[in-house]
């Protein structure tokens, strides 16, 4: 009964996501709406597009191992970059007539940044998109109680979402978040409230949060946890920022105000709201301690992401575990949805208009309904590959690449006059190497990956803009002042 209610949640999403599909006439309706979207609604979607598979089951399965300080990168991180996109960012990328956040490189720096770009964006989303698709076969799998498996799962649960995003674009992903997040929302805070009552009360629940010191968030004051905890914050928190997703919601917006504050209070409802899967994963471990323990004996993240679904299927009622799994799918959808829509219309929009310049708008509008498909494919290939992989290391790893190689020439290119072509193809350059170097050597055991390439990042545009022109100032003749 309970898988059959899931499918048919399911069918009645992509009816409304087919529904929102009318309005999609050309290229701009697909990909930001048309630029018609209220405040209201850039809110629900750049909440909903943050609140995926890994704030219902990887920051929990974290935070019961690792407390607060464990799960900096997400939410904290991933929030703050919503409000430092709304505060910062959008109103001066609102005011320029763009389609994707790689159009900006192209404008400020010339094609080769924006291809490399477009190609670092690109590869940032594999991740992120095989977690959605990972958490929907684990959905499937608990659902049917193994009768579908996880990789079948994954077919079913990407075939769903394709269904309304291959012909709505952002239309649909809009529309199918603003109802979702209700559902999630709702969902989650009634789970909450049914758990903590289990559990003995509210306050028992954060008591014994406060007893396993989970509420510690700050690291050890030693150079390599500080550098650590740095590098975790600074993942989501800047490398989330040049994403087609977050672009598309801003351009989407129907005036600045929407698109300035819409991301600032989504960012700060995503914060707030994390909490609850933290609240209820606690509260499972006071309802069924023997169950938990096992769980978490493993020593592996996939088995404590299991926790919250145990809970759900084995301690509350028919009616709760509606709620709690059409609450997750609404997350996962939601996410799912908008992380296969925008790197398809980068892909089109900036890299495969280099090779095809005279498409007409409806033919461009068709390659983008394509690409979605295919990245559909190859991000479900890639998910049943890594289906052994935790939920919150795909998610955070996606961003590193994008935290090295693209959010510092966006943000010089935006508030630095100066900054130059040569300074922001050596921050690429410089970010990359650096990044690698540390990563696939001992050196990284000790420093952060993400950190020293952010830094050569910085690095990279600071010498690559001033190295020339301090050359060319020495190289200038010196001519003699009047009267020596």
């Amino acid at each position: 009964m309970l898988l059959t209610l899931v499918i048919v949640y399911l069918l009645i999403t992509i009816v409304i996501g087919l529904w929102a599909a009318r309005r999609v006439k050309n290229t701009a309706d697909f990909a930001i709406a048309g630029r018609h979207l209220p405040m209201f609604m850039i809110v629900t979607t750049t909440f909903a597009t943050w609140f995926g598979s890994e704030t219902v089951m990887g920051i929990p399965a974290t935070f019961i191992k690792d407390g607060l300080g464990g799960v900096v990168e997400d939410p904290f991180g991933a929030g703050f970059c919503l409000i430092l996109v709304g505060l910062f960012f959008s109103a001066r990328l609102y005011k320029m007539s763009l389609l994707t956040i790689s159009d900006y490189y192209r404008e400020r720096y010339g094609r080769l940044v924006e291809i490399i770009c477009s190609l670092i964006i690109l590869l940032s989303y594999l991740g992120w998109v095989a977690a959605q698709v990972t958490a929907l076969g684990l959905v499937f799998n608990v659902l049917s109680e193994g009768a579908i498996s996880a990789p079948m799962g994954m077919l079913i649960g990407t075939a769903s979402i394709l269904a309304y995003t291959l012909f709505g674009g952002m239309w649909s992903v809009a529309v199918t978040d603003f109802i979702q997040m209700i559902i999630l929302v709702c969902g989650l805070l009634i789970l909450a409230v049914f758990a903590g009552q289990q559990a003995g009360g509210a306050a028992q629940v954060i008591a014994y949060a406060q007893q396993k010191d989970l509420f510690s968030f700050w690291p050890p004051m030693q150079t390599k946890e500080i550098l650590f905890f740095i590098g975790a914050a600074i993942t989501m928190m800047l490398g989330s920022i040049p994403q087609q997703d977050v672009f598309q919601r801003v351009m989407s917006a129907k005036d600045e105000k929407a698109a300035t504050r819409g991301p600032v209070i989504g960012g700060i409802c995503y914060i707030l709201f994390a909490f609850v899967p933290m609240f209820l994963v606690t509260s499972a471990l006071i309802i069924m301690p023997e169950t938990t323990e096992q769980l978490l004996s493993t020593g592996r993240k996939v088995d404590s992401q299991m926790i919250l679904p145990t809970l759900v299927r084995t301690q509350m009622p028919f009616v709760m575990q509606v709620l709690f799994f059409g609450a997750l799918l609404s997350a996962i959808k939601s996410t799912a949805s908008a992380t296969l829509l925008a790197p398809s219309v980068t892909f089109v929009e900036n890299i495969w208009r280099q090779f095809f310049p005279r498409q007409s708008d409806q033919e461009e509008l068709r390659t983008m309904r394509i690409t979605v498909l295919v990245f559909s494919v190859l991000v479900c290939t890639y998910a049943i590959l890594s289906k052994d992989k935790p939920i919150y290391e795909m998610v955070s790893g996606a961003y590193q690449v994008t935290l090295v190689g693209a959010i510092v020439p966006l943000t010089a290119g935006l508030y630095w006059r100066r900054a130059t072509t040569q300074g922001a193809v050596l921050s690429i350059v410089l970010g990359l190497a650096t990044w690698l170097l540390f990563n696939l050597t001992s050196l990284g055991e000790d420093w952060p990956a993400q950190l020293m390439g952010f830094l050569g990042g910085i690095a990279g545009m600071l010498l690559g803009t001033l190295g020339p022109q301090v050359l060319a100032d020495r190289r200038a003749p010196h001519h003699a002042l009047p009267g020596l």
